[in-house]
C-alpha cells in the first residue's frame, strides 16, 4: 500500500485523461462543420474528421454545410422596366461556403440552425435581390431569356450572400405570370404567327409539290408525245417503203406480163405465119384442082365465113367489153378502197390532231404509189393491146385467106352434090351455057360485093393477092349434063 502511494497522482492523472478522452472525443460528418471553442481565441473547425473537446473548458457548435433549397417568390406583383406587373417563382440552390472565412461568417449567423431555418433566413434577401433585377428588365426579356435573368439574380444576390458566408450554386426561374394576361396574349400572338408561318410554309410546299408534279406531268407528256411522233414517223416511213416496194413489184409484174404477152403474140404470129405460108403453098398446089369449084365455094363462103366473121367479131367485141368492164370495176374498186382509206385516215386524223400532217403525208404517198402502180399497169395493158392489135392487123388478112381456103373444098362439095343428082337441064330463051356462066359469075360478084359491104373484106382482092392473080384471071368451067330430048 505504501508502495502504491507514490504512483497515485499518476494513476489519477491517467484516469482523468482517460475520462477526458472518452467524454471529449468528437467526429464531424462531411456535410457539417464542428466548431470547438473556449480555450483558444480562435476555435477549431472539424469537417469530416475527429477531434477532442476538453470538458467544462471547451464547447462544441455545429454548422450545416449541405445543399439547401430556397424558394424565391414575389409575394406581390413587381413592375418591370416597361411597367408591367409580374409575379416570378424561382428556386435557388445555396450552401455555406466551406472556406474558413465563409464558415466563420456563417457561424455568426447560422450556428446550430437546421437547414430549413437557414433557407428561411436567406429567402428574404434573395427575394429582394430578384425584385431589383425584375425592375431592370422588360417582360419580353424575362420570358425569352430566362438564363440571363437567373444569372443576373445570382450575380446580384452573390454580393449579399458573400457577406453571410453563403455560396449560391444555381438559380432557376420556374414561372412568370402577369396580372393582365399579357404573357398569354404574347403567346397567342406568337402562336398565331407560328400558325401563319406554318400555313405559309405549307402553302409554299403545296405549291412546290404542284409545280414539281406539273413539271413531271409535262415531262411525261412530252416524252409520250415524242414517242408517239417517232412511232408515227416510223409507221409513215414503213408505209412509204411498202408503197414503193409495191410500185416496183407491180411495175415488174406489169413488165413481165407485157413481155409474156408480147412473146406469146410473137410465137402465135410465127405459128400463124407458118400456117398461112403452108396454107398458101397447099392452095397453090390445089389451085389447079379446085379451079372448077371456086365460084361454088364463094357462095358457101358468103354464108359460112360471114357467120364466122360475125361470130368472131361479136366474140371480140364481147371480150373487149368484158375486159373494159373488168378494168372499170377494178378502177372503181380501187377508187372506193382509196376513198374508204382516206375516210378512215381522216377520222384517225381528227382523233389524233398532232399527227395530222404525218398521216396525211403517208396517205398521199400511198395514194401516189397506188396511182403510179395503176398507171403503170394501165400503160402496160394499153401497150399489150396495141401490140395485139398490130399483130392482128399484120396477120389478119392471112387468117381470112386461110379460113376461105380451108372452107373452099367443103363449099365446092356441098354445091356440087345437088348438081350431081340433076339428070338434065332444060333452058329456054337464050338458055345456053354462056348465059349460065354469066349468071354464075353474076352471083359470084354479088357474093364478093356482099362480103365487101357487110364485113369490109374484099374477097377478090385477098384471093388475087394470095394466089398471085391466078384465080381471078382464069375462066370458070362448069360441067353440065348433056341435054336430053323430051
Amino acid at each position: 500500500m505504501k508502495d502504491f502511494i507514490p504512483y497515485l497522482p499518476i494513476v489519477i492523472g491517467a484516469l482523468a485523461l482517460l475520462i477526458i478522452i472518452l467524454t471529449g472525443y468528437v467526429k464531424s460528418p462531411p456535410d457539417q462543420a464542428y466548431i470547438i471553442s473556449g480555450i483558444k481565441k480562435n476555435g477549431r473547425i472539424l469537417i469530416g474528421r475527429a477531434g477532442i473537446k476538453v470538458p467544462f473548458f471547451e464547447r462544441l457548435d455545429k454548422l450545416y454545410l449541405g445543399q439547401m433549397t430556397v424558394d424565391i417568390k414575389t409575394e406581390q406583383s413587381v413592375p418591370t422596366n416597361d411597367f408591367i406587373n409580374v409575379n416570378v417563382d424561382a428556386v435557388a440552390k445555396v450552401r455555406i461556403s466551406a472556406t474558413p472565412e465563409g464558415i466563420k461568417l456563417a457561424a455568426k449567423n447560422f450556428l446550430n440552425m437546421r437547414p430549413d431555418k437557414i433557407a428561411a433566413e436567406l429567402q428574404d434577401s434573395l427575394q429582394g435581390n430578384m425584385r431589383e433585377i425584375i425592375g431592370t428588365l422588360s417582360l419580353k426579356d424575362i420570358n425569352t431569356d430566362r438564363d440571363s435573368f437567373s444569372d443576373q439574380v445570382m450575380m446580384k444576390a452573390a454580393k449579399d450572400m458573400d457577406k453571410l458566408g453563403i455560396e449560391i450554386l444555381s438559380c432557376n426561374i420556374q414561372n412568370v405570370t402577369d396580372e393582365n394576361g399579357l404573357i398569354r396574349d404574347l403567346g397567342a400572338d406568337n402562336t398565331s404567327l407560328i400558325k401563319k408561318n406554318a400555313a405559309i410554309a405549307k402553302a409554299q410546299a403545296d405549291r412546290d409539290v404542284a409545280i414539281a408534279k406539273a413539271q413531271a406531268d409535262k415531262a411525261a407528256n412530252d416524252a409520250r408525245v415524242e414517242a408517239d411522233t417517232v412511232i408515227a414517223q416510223r409507221q409513215n416511213e414503213l408505209a412509204i417503203r411498202q408503197a414503193e416496194l409495191k410500185v416496183a413489184a407491180d411495175t415488174k409484174m406489169a413488165e413481165a406480163d407485157a413481155a409474156y404477152e408480147i412473146q406469146k403474140q410473137e410465137q402465135q404470129k410465127s405459128i400463124q405465119t407458118a400456117t398461112v405460108n403452108a396454107a398458101i403453098a397447099r392452095a397453090e398446089r390445089d389451085a389447079e384442082l379446085n379451079k372448077q369449084n371456086v365460084e361454088v365455094t364463094k357462095q358457101y363462103l358468103d354464108a359460112e365465113i360471114r357467120a364466122k366473121a360475125d361470130a368472131e367479131l361479136y366474140r371480140q367485141k364481147q371480150a373487149a367489153e368484158a375486159d373494159l368492164f373488168r378494168r372499170q370495176k377494178e378502177a372503181e374498186a380501187q377508187r372506193y378502197e382509196r376513198e374508204q382509206n382516206a375516210q378512215a385516215q381522216k377520222i384517225a386524223a381528227e382523233a389524233v390532231r398532232f399527227a395530222k400532217e404525218q398521216e396525211a403525208e403517208g396517205i398521199r404517198a400511198v395514194g401516189e404509189a397506188e396511182a403510179s402502180a395503176i398507171r403503170a399497169k394501165a400503160v402496160a395493158e394499153a401497150e399489150g393491146i396495141d401490140k395485139k392489135a398490130e399483130a392482128m392487123r399484120k396477120y389478119g388478112e392471112a387468117a381470112v385467106i386461110e379460113m376461105v381456103m380451108n372452107a373452099l373444098p367443103e363449099i365446092a362439095k356441098n354445091v356440087a352434090e345437088p348438081l350431081s343428082k340433076v339428070d338434065k337441064i332444060t333452058m329456054y330463051g337464050e338458055g345456053n351455057s354462056a348465059k349460065l356462066i354469066s349468071d354464075i359469075v353474076g352471083s359470084t360478084t354479088q357474093i364478093t360485093e356482099g362480103f365487101a359491104s357487110g364485113m369490109g373484106l374484099d374477097i377478090k382482092t385477098l384471093l388475087v393477092g394470095a394466089l398471085g392473080g391466078k384465080l381471078a384471071s382464069q375462066p370458070v368451067v362448069v360441067e353440065t349434063a348433056p341435054k336430053k330430048e323430051k
